[in-house]
């Protein structure tokens, strides 16, 4: 996505952006941070509240153990320091959905700080810093839409009011949309692996707010950012960004001011839009929440929970290019979901050649699930599937068009390979008489290919071997083919 049309690229090479980024990640919890609501998305309305995260009078908060521990894991596996102690703090504001008129959040006192992610760069990896990662309870939900036609109307669904949160806040070391990409994807797979959430953008269970400023390329001192809010796709933020550098640069060039605000991407238009002028810190007005003792986190907790920590994605990628001869991009694919991961290399352990194994799920899986628009952990082909197929090639047993034709009936039945290939019970003909006798058919109804081979056209070997296949229907082996061809057409 181009930033402003009239920005030329000339102008924006003069600049270079600098990116921070604010990744709000809800815990899987059953319950929420400070009381025993269910966190259950999708319940009816205001089901799922009691006085605590309804910010009744005399009601008060009680931590939640397990939303600790998993903000502590999250933090151990994003390589960050866990603090001894941290200090939970009222941050006031005024909004709708914020029925207390505060929320508990951390602020000078974080549970965690000084972390990083590596992500590809063109001179190998590039490690962006993480700045803090702090414990918070979300806010509730305004509904602007569906209750009468005056759009002055909004409802507000409280069920996500106290649901525990972890911030994770990067340092401004990102220098592109792409670069931003990137860290997000890697972040949220490190935290997929981890297991304290699910991620879901769709249900708000990862959100993300870019901070953006432009400055003249080599300088020190940083532009006046902008930060952009609700943003649900990760392209859609890398898109924002692209927009937003080429407004940022368009108003300097034109001599005007960036204002600090905050701005609403809208992907329909490609465009990023005033929401606000954005606040400061000290316009919180933090200070320490009098109703919670400081959270205490001992080296001993701290080291019980790394024991939980799993082989991380970038290090299972390397461990399985190494075990299994894989390529750099079949690891990418495998490692992606760890439940993937896991089912492959059960998989690959038991397979003949797992090469073979990585190769079909690049070559044969992910083009069917991409036209299906079905991502590769709901493939009605399992790893297991895919391997029993991997050894079948390997074997013999079948050839490889009749496993591209049972690979397309495992996704018109919805069945995993094992089961379809049971159905159909294919056998790859390996007869080296009938093969022969196939061929002999072919040769004497094709007299006028056979006297261009003859007369030195040697390319149509191809083509006699593709007759014999077809009337094979697939099922003669190929290599016997090709070597039982060339040996008759010589003769």
């Amino acid at each position: 996505m181009a930033g402003p049309a009239e920005t030329t690229v000339a102008a924006r090479t003069n600049y270079e952006p600098v990116i921070g980024l604010e990744v709000h990640v809800q815990l899987l919890t059953a319950t929420k941070i400070f009381c025993s609501c269910s966190t259950r998305f999708g319940n009816p309305p205001n089901s799922n509240v009691c006085p605590v995260c309804l910010g009744l009078p005399g009601a008060l908060p009680v931590l939640n153990q397990k939303a600790v521990e998993f903000a502590t894991l999250a933090a151990l596996a994003l390589n960050c320091r866990v603090n001894q102690t941290s200090i939970f703090a009222r941050k006031n504001y005024f909004y709708p959905d914020l029925p207390k008129g505060y929320q508990i959040s951390q602020y000078d006192k974080p549970l965690a700080e000084f972390g990083f992610i590596e992500i590809p760069a063109p001179a190998g990896t590039k490690k962006i810093h993480i700045t803090r990662i702090h414990l918070e309870e979300d806010a509730g939900k305004s509904l602007h839409e569906g209750f009468a036609e005056s759009a002055e109307t909004t409802a507000i669904d409280l069920n996500r009011s106290g649901v525990p949160l972890i911030e994770i806040v990067s340092e401004p070391d990102i220098s592109s949309p792409g670069e931003a990409y990137e860290y997000l994807t890697r972040l949220a797979e490190i935290i997929l692996y981890t297991g304290v959430s699910d991620c879901n953008m769709e249900e708000g269970s990862l959100r993300c707010d870019a901070n953006v400023s432009v400055r003249l390329r080599g300088a020190t001192e940083l532009g006046t950012k902008t930060e952009i809010k609700n943003v649900n796709s990760f392209r859609f933020i890398r898109d924002a960004l692209e927009y937003e550098i080429g407004r940022q640069v368009e108003v300097l060039e034109a001599g005007g001011r960036i204002p600090q605000e905050t701005r609403l991407y809208d992907p329909n238009e490609g465009k990023t839009y005033t929401m606000r002028s954005k606040e400061e810190a000290h316009d919180y007005r933090y200070f320490p929440e009098p109703d919670l003792l400081p959270l205490a986190i001992g080296k001993a907790q701290q080291e019980e929970i790394r024991k939980r920590l799993p082989e991380m994605p970038e290090a299972r990628r390397q461990r399985m290019i190494a075990d299994y001869g894989i390529t750099v991009k079949d690891a990418e694919v495998l490692t992606s979901i760890k439940a993937l991961a896991d089912q492959f290399e059960a998989a690959a352990k038991a397979a003949k050649n797992p090469k073979r194994v990585a190769n079909l799920v690049q070559s044969e899986l992910q083009g069917r699930l991409k036209a299906k628009g079905l991502g590769i952990e709901q493939s009605p082909i399992s790893m297991k599937g895919v391997a029993l197929s991997a050894d079948l090639v390997e074997s013999g047993a079948i050839s490889g068009k009749m496993l591209k034709d049972l690979y397309d009936l495992c996704f018109e039945r919805g069945q995993d390979f094992a089961i379809v290939y049971a159905q159909e019970k294919p056998q790859q003909l390996t007869d080296s008489s009938a093969i022969e006798k196939i061929i002999d058919e072919v040769i004497a109804a094709n007299p006028k290919q056979l006297e261009q081979y003859r007369s030195g056209k040697t390319t149509l070997l191809g083509f006699f071997v593709g007759q014999v296949m077809k009337a094979s229907k697939g099922q003669a082996n190929p290599q016997m083919v090709n070597e039982l061809v060339a040996k008759k057409l010589g003769s």
